[in-house]
């Protein structure tokens, strides 16, 4: 699937009736630059950078209109801590999400989809759509508990 623009993503906005203030620019700009999941708050973080009339009440306003239009990925973290990462190319994906740190590894499954597939076939379950989290510990939190534990 080809890969969204900013500039589309702004379209999309607009063709669902949303007005394009500076500030949403600013906030569909941020999450635009960034490669990785964001909570809220990096966000306005972010955006102040280039602008420093956005609230963080636009932040929020922006991202849940966003996850409306299905044009962000949510995920909760294991302290209930919601993060965005704007779809691109929107395409499904699934999150490694570290339960110490918070970091969120997103990738990509092809047994995933086979499975969701399988289980499809053999139930005669029409299947929307599918949420695959594995929660476990990143690397350098692997590191930093072994050198905890040995230090004991």
């Amino acid at each position: 699937m080809a890969q969204t623009s900013e500039r589309e993503i702004l379209k999309k906005l607009r063709a669902d009736g949303h007005k394009l203030t500076p500030q949403r620019r600013a906030v569909v700009r941020a999450l635009w630059l960034s490669h990785r999941h964001m909570t809220p708050a990096q966000v306005h973080t972010a955006v102040c950078e280039e602008r420093e009339d956005v609230g963080l009440v636009t932040v929020y306003r922006t991202i849940r209109m966003l996850a409306e239009m299905d044009l962000v990925c949510e995920i909760s973290t294991d302290g209930h801590q919601r993060t965005y990462l704007l779809r691109r190319p929107p395409e499904h994906h699934h999150h490694l999400v570290c339960s110490v740190c918070g970091r969120v590894v997103d990738f990509t499954s092809n047994d995933v989809e086979r499975l969701q597939q399988r289980l499809a076939s053999e139930t005669g379950f029409s299947i929307e759509s599918h949420i695959v989290e594995f929660v476990g510990r990143c690397v350098a939190c692997q590191q930093r508990c072994q050198t905890t534990d040995t230090a004991h």
